[in-house]
């Protein structure tokens, strides 16, 4: 999250407010929640009561506030840092490497990434690299980066069959992300990718039947025929870093048995 000088300067109490009003909590649910009263809350806010560090991390947790968040609330605080930014091809998370490229390469013939809090791609398996086969070479320079992937005219967005509702699918995505972390980088993604072109909806790309999928499914042109996938993504839980705490892994799951035939056959 981008801070405000003035507002940094002006101590931990005007961020905290700030978390609290959006996450749309008073000062007395917040007070009973973090175990204080709502005239500490109010004086914390106001600076006329410097929180502990004890108190900034407990209303930190219960407002929800990202790992990178929260040590901008310690120092404003005046206290240092508590969680580390490991750059994630430090030797630190090297057992974090191995099960993340463990992890995707065992999905295999199903695509999976793992994406960053830019959604930039830093781990991507076989599947993946197969349905991007014939994307424009400038998207593929890194850091690549999976919305502008998805959506960027020269990427994905021609051979997706849903594009609106897949288009719309990820830009609510990206505006809960933006709600929750604040992020002005993100933000900015957002408004680049959201600025894509659309190409009209071209009737032959709708099933002829409705297909009961369980989930919004992705509907990709691939090699001459349509693979359907529904995503999942996961975090890690009670992160202590704020590069761990950013990392999502996504997998495509098949949404039907002819596109999960397709991909088992593509390994042989």
């Amino acid at each position: 999250m981008t801070t405000h000088p003035s507002i940094a300067e002006k101590g931990a109490g005007p961020l905290l407010r700030a978390w609290r009003e959006q996450r749309r909590i008073s000062q007395l649910e917040l007070a009973l929640r973090a175990d204080s009263s709502a005239r500490h809350i109010s004086f914390v806010e106001t600076g006329r009561s410097r929180p502990s560090e004890e108190m900034v991390l407990r209303l930190a947790e219960h407002l929800d506030v990202p790992v990178r968040e929260r040590n901008a609330l310690l120092l404003a605080a005046g206290y240092a840092p508590r969680y580390p930014e490991t750059p994630l091809d430090d030797p630190a998370l090297g057992a974090l490497r191995e099960g993340i490229e463990r992890l995707i390469g065992g999905y295999e013939p199903y695509p999976a990434l793992v994406v960053d809090a830019l959604y930039n791609v830093v781990a991507a398996n076989r599947g993946v690299m197969t349905l991007v086969d014939g994307v424009g070479e400038a998207l593929l320079e890194p850091p690549l980066n999976a919305m502008r992937l998805a959506l960027h005219p020269q990427g994905l967005a021609p051979r997706i069959r849903n594009l609106r509702a897949w288009r719309g699918h990820l830009l609510e995505q990206m505006e809960r992300q933006i709600a929750l972390h604040r992020s002005e980088p993100l933000r900015a993604l957002y408004e680049e990718v959201a600025a894509y072109p659309v190409p009209d909806a071209d009737p032959a790309d709708e099933p002829s039947e409705p297909v009961p999928y369980f989930a919004l499914p992705l509907r990709i042109e691939h090699g001459g025929r349509t693979l359907s996938f529904v995503s999942s993504i996961s975090t890690f839980n009670t992160p202590m870093d704020v590069t761990v705490a950013e990392l999502a892994i996504e997998t495509l799951l098949p949404a039907d048995p002819a596109t999960a035939k397709y991909l088992q056959a593509s390994l042989l």
